[in-house]
């Protein structure tokens, strides 16, 4: 499945100026596959999307595709307040040679079912691949699993990013919606997602980590899992950070930590406090 494997939600690198900084980004993109990821994910969360221009915003995906070229797969993000929009998107990533699409439900407006379906129906109508994404605290709609069986039935709906936490559901998912492959969204639940049946993993911290982050989830899927938890119990002290609310800022820190840029953040993010950037050494002090 065009999903399956390890995707990366890349972080997004700014000038001194806070202008975004597209010859490293290239960088960064090929790095990440050089090192086994088997693909990119620009216009995400973790890519500040809602921070950008629209020329920014179609940038950054053209240089993703560009740069991955056939070594692997760009899953851009359509995110957007409305269907209209969310379309436009997906049409303009269909037009620059994407290979698939991730979506979040309408990202301003609590969304009832109906509207989410339909929502979701005019990004799968341009005719990539979707997945859905499921993020009930950015959005306030839960993707669950009962509705997930309904959007299941739209063409070109494939996969489902299951940001949750709630490990459960994955395997709820795969009884309700048994179309949908379900791709682990949280990197501090990735092993027992994958354990659960997640054939992917729509990643932050291989951002900084990818070598690592691949062998993780191969191990993982070949069920290794003495080998799997070793190495997971190192870096899951670091991947709980994925699920806070300073995750872009966490992430870059940790690149930087590491040798790779990651940089600053645009407003309406700032700066670690002191107190995160200790915790943040301590976890960082675990990866041995």
């Amino acid at each position: 499945m065009i999903f399956d494997g390890v995707v990366v939600a890349t972080a997004l690198p700014y000038h001194d100026d806070l202008s975004v900084d597209l010859d490293r980004y290239a960088e960064h993109c090929r790095w990440l596959i050089d090192n086994g990821c088997h693909g990119i994910g620009p216009n995400g969360s973790l890519g500040e999307y809602s921070s950008l221009t629209d020329d920014e915003r179609r940038a950054v995906a053209r240089t993703a595709i560009e740069t991955v070229g056939d070594d692997g797969i760009v899953v851009v993000g359509v995110h957007a307040p409305g269907s209209h929009q969310a379309r436009r998107w997906a049409e303009l990533a269909a037009e620059d040679g994407a290979d698939g699409l991730l979506c979040l439900p309408p990202t301003m407006y609590r969304a009832n079912d109906s509207e989410v379906i339909n929502h979701f129906a005019a990004v799968a109508e341009v005719g990539l691949p979707v997945m859905v994404y499921n993020n009930p605290f950015d959005t306030k709609v839960d993707l669950t699993p009962t509705l997930l069986r309904e959007i299941a039935q739209i063409d070109n709906v494939l996969a489902v990013k299951e940001f949750s936490g709630d490990v459960r559901r994955v395997l709820e998912i795969r009884e309700q919606a048994p179309e949908l492959a379900v791709i682990a969204g949280a990197d501090d639940v990735l092993l027992e997602a994958v354990l659960m049946g997640a054939t992917g993993w729509f990643a932050g911290f291989p951002n900084a980590y990818p070598a690592e982050s691949v062998e993780l989830f191969t191990l993982a899927k070949e069920g290794r899992l003495e080998e799997a938890r070793k190495l997971y119990e190192r870096l899951v002290a670091v991947f709980r950070w994925d699920s806070r609310t300073e995750f872009v800022q966490a992430i870059k820190y940790v690149m930087d930590k590491l040798g790779r840029y990651g940089g600053p953040c645009r407003p309406p993010r700032g700066p670690l406090t002191e107190a995160h950037r200790k915790q943040l050494d301590a976890d960082l002090a675990r990866v041995v």
